[in-house]
């Protein structure tokens, strides 16, 4: 008796349609609902930004802005103060005023400056720098009022001062019995305009 020769097609009893065969190649995982197909391919590098580095310059570096322009704006009021207590006994009226819108100008300018180059287009920024520099044209004239009253009427009237009115520096900065209160006023104006000004400008032109 002879042996049964296999059939030549394998068994299909449900008479299913032959599975195609896949030619050799990577493997391509299949795509899910709405996403493309991948393509295979060499692996590209990914350059992730490197950490505290903004990816568009022009933001700026608000934090930064305010610590250089609270340092600047201290270093001209220091200057400021010392000069009036160098020079107060041959000072006039005007001369006071002119000296303190100068330094309202000059402390603004210097904040505005740090702040557009260092900040940018940072509105935070930018409103930050205003107040520097307004506080700066302020404590820049009080500063000097002690320094002042010391050298004028001795240690002793300054340390009574302190004790039972310590608000006269800020009383003396504001004029009110000489008049002078719109100087005091010019003055926080004209620094925040100046520091807000330049600081616009400046971080506008950068890119």
């Amino acid at each position: 008796m002879s042996q049964p020769q296999p059939p030549p097609y394998p068994y299909n009893p449900y008479h299913q349609p032959p599975i195609a065969q896949q030619p050799p190649g990577p493997a391509v995982p299949p795509p899910f609902p709405g996403q493309l197909p991948m393509q295979p391919g060499p692996p590209y590098p990914v350059h992730p930004v490197p950490f505290g580095q903004q990816p568009n310059p022009g933001n700026g570096r608000p934090i930064g802005a305010f610590l250089l322009s609270l340092l600047a704006s201290f270093l001209i009021s220091a200057v400021y103060s010392a000069t009036i207590y160098a020079t107060y006994q041959d000072q006039s009226e005007g001369t006071v005023h002119t000296l303190y819108l100068l330094h309202a100008l000059v402390n603004g300018a210097a904040v505005g400056v740090l702040t557009g180059l260092v900040g940018g287009r940072s509105n935070a920024a930018r409103t930050a720098g205003t107040i520097v520099a307004a506080l700066g044209a302020f404590f820049g004239y009080t500063n000097a009022v002690p320094l002042v009253i010391a050298d004028s009427a001795g240690h002793q009237i300054l340390r009574d001062m302190l004790v039972n009115d310590p608000f006269t520096p800020a009383k003396a900065w504001w004029g009110s019995q000489t008049g002078g209160e719109w100087i005091a006023l010019l003055g926080l104006v004209l620094a925040a305009a100046t520091a807000w000004g330049l600081a616009y400008a400046i971080g506008r032109s950068r890119r």
